[in-house]
């Protein structure tokens, strides 16, 4: 694996380190966050020098709250399910560790612009599922595992998402539709162009929920991107 920046999904490290420290003080959400990313880091350290790493967290505004028509964007989640200490461990992560926090969109965004920017031996920090739509390296911390997601790979990830939607965020796919068959839906396309035909197959020709939905979706690869389906060879998003 060739050396790159690791980009660390910080919204999963603060959320745990404050979920784990809900009965304790500050000061222990501090300290466990920081044992979180020195994890981490440690895990890639035979990939990077200590300096070549950035934590993101979410901040407000996320364009896709306007974007979802159909249902609302992440709906099904209450401000009630946030641990105690939360906000407090991002301020500290901002502080200590110069966490980039987004404006207008997901940390998520702004880590598959600067993976784009960087190039494939970027290193992708989390245990997001929705990040194997970004061409690179990725480390699951979870599962201490790396993935190597190519453009073809991480646009089939894309639209096999289409299909299934994500129930995390509240994007409703096609009934009945789960990864093994949207595998098989998307099985013979060799395109983006294809993908995209099969979708809209899927769909019954409902291109306006096929939009809603990706644009929900998609990651970012610059800034103030909204993305838009393939028109003729032009695959562009």
């Amino acid at each position: 694996m060739a050396k790159g920046k690791v980009l660390v999904d910080g919204d999963i490290l603060a959320y745990r380190a404050a979920f784990a420290t809900q009965d304790d003080l500050p000061k222990d959400a501090e300290e466990k966050v920081e044992v979180l990313l020195d994890f981490v880091l440690e895990a890639t350290l035979d990939f990077v020098t200590p300096d070549q790493f950035e934590v993101y967290l979410t901040g407000p505004n996320n364009f896709r709250f306007e974007v979802a028509k159909s249902y609302p964007y992440k709906g099904n989640r209450k401000a009630a399910d946030k641990p105690k200490h939360l906000r407090h461990v991002r301020e500290y992560m901002v502080k200590k560790f110069g966490a980039i926090v987004s404006e207008g969109e997901e940390a998520d965004d702004l880590i598959a612009i600067e993976a784009t920017r960087c190039g494939p031996n970027t290193i992708v920090a989390s245990i997001d599922k929705d990040m194997l739509q970004i061409p690179c390296w990725h480390f699951n911390f979870n599962r201490k595992d790396w993935t190597q997601v190519s453009e073809w790979k991480g646009d089939l990830f894309f639209y096999t998402q289409i299909l299934t939607g994500d129930a995390a965020d509240n994007i409703k796919g096609l009934k009945g539709i789960g990864p093994k068959k949207a595998e098989k839906l998307l099985a013979e396309c060799k395109s983006v162009d294809d993908l995209w035909g099969a979708c809209v197959k899927a769909y019954d020709g409902d291109t306006d929920r096929i939009i809603e939905n990706a644009r929900l979706l998609w990651l970012r690869r610059y800034e103030g991107q909204l993305w838009q389906p393939p028109v003729n060879d032009d695959n562009t998003q």
